[in-house]
């Protein structure tokens, strides 16, 4: 089993930053890949950036305003969110995965965490 805790949502103006957190515990060993998925009211859930946790292989969408990263030793996943707009209001899940490849896709991931709130203002 893999906990999942996401931290540093919040309120900011449009054009601002944010840096989410998500910190593993539990069976880390498990885990593959790691992502971050946007879910705004009423839309799917859909994802924004992955990254392999053994080769830190990176990809984001969002036309490179979002970053991921991880730091290993503390078993933790970054997203840097940078020129943010109203439409990236949501809640931000973290997620793990343990298959071989990582998609963006939320039925590849086993592990989920329970969100943080991203709320941007025109």
């Amino acid at each position: 089993q893999v906990h999942l805790v996401e931290s540093g949502g919040g309120s900011v103006q449009a054009g601002g930053s944010l840096r989410l957190s998500c910190t593993a515990s539990g069976n880390t060993y498990n885990m593959s890949c790691m992502a971050w998925f946007r879910q705004a009211p009423g839309q799917e859930r859909e994802g924004v950036a992955k990254i392999y946790t053994v080769s830190g292989r990176p990809w984001s969408g969002d036309g490179g305003r979002f970053t991921i990263s991880q730091d290993n030793a503390k078993n933790t996943v970054y997203l840097e969110m940078n020129s943010l707009k109203p439409e990236d209001t949501g809640m931000y899940y973290c997620a793990a995965g343990v298959g071989r490849i990582c998609t963006i896709l939320p039925g590849s991931y086993k592990y989920w965490g329970q969100g943080t709130q991203v709320t941007v203002s025109s």
